[in-house]
């Protein structure tokens, strides 16, 4: 039986010689770890304005060893394809998706997806998708036999595997030739008589073929046909994974040939292979604009790391596709903020919590818990000259002319102990190039709280769903 370690977890990128390494909570005990660091202003203007695509169209698989494989994740800023170069239309774009991503999340709308599979563990590596408003990450994979290698967004919040398909009566622009299944020699279409059928919400029968339909929250959609096909990642070949071949989708998957759903239920990507990899995966999403790195998704039980901070995973039967995670409180500058822990709790009715979501750029807050946690946090950076809101934020700073400005730390506590600490850059970013940045951080349109993809950057998120726990390493994107 696996057994967590649960430590103080403390993930920092710059801390100056003067930050004060220990403070006291509001309870009164002595909280071990810098309450202050130092934000370099100029760096951070250059990493998000810079857009620098990779090499090579395909990304291969990193080999670690011979026992596992390691896929590379790239924000989307950082693909050969953009609508928007430049860095203020990026951010406009990227609020405007996230909003819609909040809805999609706090709508209650609940996600469907595919079947079973049999090998040890792999990965690939991770890429953001910024300029395209979406915030999310993507993968290169194969799909079919011969193999055409597709872009897809990963979604640790749905569970659907597709792609969109010729004939395509209607479809977005994607940057790879859309997937032709009639040129594929390992593609089987599921009969409306499978029992795989009847395990996917709204699906239908036509000519004998089970047909589903995915209704996001957002208003996006994709509509097609199941369908059995391999799927091939660097030298690993999976085959029979059921996905949805979309002959019609629409939404904010813009460049991506369609979306490889990581989330907990039992027809996602990590469901399907569960029996294999124990329902573990990891994944680190590099920083925004960082040049010459990728982040990374990897399969198995033995990617799990050593020293990892672990926290009881937290299942609601009303949103099986999304991983819960217990948060006691917020800390500012190293004191507790004063916000009861109900404002985080999962109730029984499955209203409430705290979710970690790969598609959400900006963590969101219960309003009573935000605002306490802004105040806190303005408080505290009064000295800072203001600038008025920005989108979704409504504090934010004109760090004009200054090179580095020192901040305090925010601090996640969760359940059990473990108290992660962000670096600056995962809570002060900039919004435009002329220095304005702003607190990462909004309110929420319901009791449900998500920790988006800014707040995760550099960290790597680690989920052992067979054991219900969620690891949170050090930095190695």
């Amino acid at each position: 039986m696996f057994v967590p370690s649960i430590f103080l977890l403390s993930i920092m990128t710059f801390i100056s010689a003067s930050a004060s390494y220990e403070s006291k909570s509001t309870s009164g005990h002595a909280i071990p770890f810098p309450t202050h660091e130092h934000l370099d202003v100029n760096q951070a203007i250059k990493e998000s304005t810079l857009i620098q695509p990779p090499e090579t169209h395909d990304i291969n698989i990193v080999d670690d060893d011979n026992s596992r494989w390691k896929l590379k994740l790239l924000h989307r800023d950082k693909l050969p394809f953009s609508h928007f170069t430049d860095h203020p239309h990026r951010f406009q774009a990227r609020m405007k998706r996230d909003i819609k991503r909040v809805h999609t999340l706090t709508a209650t709308t609940n996600y469907d997806e595919v079947k079973e599979e049999e090998f040890g563990g792999f990965g690939s590596e991770v890429i953001s998708g910024m300029e395209q408003g979406s915030g999310e990450y993507f993968v290169r994979i194969g799909v079919g036999s011969p193999v055409r290698q597709q872009y897809m967004v990963i979604d640790a919040g749905s569970d659907i595997v597709w792609v969109q398909c010729q004939p395509c009566t209607h479809c977005y622009h994607q940057s790879d030739p859309v997937f032709d299944p009639s040129l594929s020699a390992s593609f089987s279409g599921v009969p409306c008589s499978s029992s795989l059928c009847d395990r996917i919400d709204n699906s239908g029968c036509h000519a004998g073929r089970c047909k589903y339909q995915v209704m996001y929250g957002d208003g996006s959609y994709t509509k097609g046909t199941m369908a059995l096909e391999t799927l091939t990642f660097g030298r690993t070949v999976i085959r029979d994974v059921a996905i949805g071949c979309g002959h019609s989708n629409h939404g904010m998957f813009i460049g991506a040939a369609g979306l490889l759903g990581l989330g907990g239920g039992s027809m996602s990507l990590v469901g399907q292979l569960g029996g294999q990899t124990g329902g573990a995966f990891s994944y680190c999403l590099v920083s925004r604009g960082s040049t010459g790195s990728t982040g990374s998704l990897e399969f198995g039980r033995e990617v799990l790391p050593a020293g990892a901070a672990w926290v009881p995973l937290i299942r609601n039967p009303r949103a099986p596709s999304f991983y819960y995670i217990g948060m006691s409180g917020l800390g500012v500058g190293g004191a507790r903020v004063p916000i009861p822990e109900d404002a985080f709790r999962l109730t029984e009715e499955g209203d409430g919590g705290v979710v970690m979501d790969t598609g959400t750029a900006v963590t969101r807050l219960p309003q009573e818990a935000y605002v306490a946690f802004r105040d806190a946090f303005a408080a505290q950076t009064s000295s800072l000259p203001r600038a008025p809101a920005m989108s979704i934020f409504d504090t934010c700073y004109d760090l004009n002319g200054f090179v580095t400005v020192r901040v305090p730390t925010i601090s996640f506590f969760l359940m059990g102990g473990p108290i992660l600490t962000l670096p600056a850059r995962n809570f002060l970013i900039p919004v435009d190039r002329k220095g304005t940045f702003c607190f990462a951080f909004a309110p929420s349109p319901t009791r449900l709280s998500i920790i988006g993809n800014i707040q995760q950057e550099g960290i790597q998120i680690s989920i052992d769903g067979a054991n219900g726990f969620v690891g949170f390493g050090p930095n190695i994107c």
